[in-house]
């Protein structure tokens, strides 16, 4: 059983995101919950081309993937998204707006991110060949009160996942009988 929720991944290039996210919808369909995955790459691609980076455009494109969480929240689906989701002020705005919103925090230090980095952008970044990158040269603002907060460089994505699903769990947001799951890792 699961309530329609929206799980927010918030943070750096490179921290995470996608692959917690990923994880964790694959549990979430294993236990039978409808869940719909909005990666902030593909977003824009789609739901926001012709978007730039600007601080405006940014927000705009955050408060469009909120929009499509609340109609998903409300229908009874999880939406899971994993968008950089630089400003505090549109991330509290969406919070305050979709019911059932669990803003995941990954944190992550910048000599790790960009020694994970394989398209080399932070160093780019850091060498100011690359304008408006968030984190170096554009600013970032972490949550002040997240519900999970995931140390990727720290923890290992199985670790990051099961703090996600026993928050989920904890807030009543998923339940479900778990003698029928014995053979699983949950």
């Amino acid at each position: 059983m699961h309530k329609g929720c929206t799980v927010w991944f918030t943070g750096l290039s490179g921290a995470g995101k996608s692959t917690i996210s990923g994880l964790l919808e694959q549990r979430l369909r294993a236990v039978g919950a409808r869940v719909e995955v909005l990666d902030g790459d593909v977003v824009r691609t789609h739901l926001s081309r012709g978007l730039g980076f600007s601080k405006e455009d940014r927000d705009e494109n955050i408060r469009r993937i909120g929009f499509v969480c609340e109609l998903l929240s409300r229908n009874g689906v999880i939406a899971i998204v994993a968008a950089i989701s630089p400003y505090r002020a549109v991330r509290e705005e969406l919070r305050d707006r979709i019911p059932n919103f669990v803003e995941v925090y990954m944190d992550c230090p910048i000599e790790v991110l960009a020694q994970r980095d394989v398209k080399g952008l932070y160093k780019k970044a850091l060498a100011g060949e690359i304008a408006q990158f968030t984190g170096i040269t554009d600013p970032y603002e972490p949550p002040t009160a997240p519900h999970v907060t995931l140390h990727s460089s720290l923890e290992t994505p199985q670790e990051s996942a099961d703090k996600i699903w026993a928050t989920l769990e904890r807030l009543g947001l998923v339940s479900f009988d778990r003698s029928a799951l014995a053979h699983q890792r949950i």
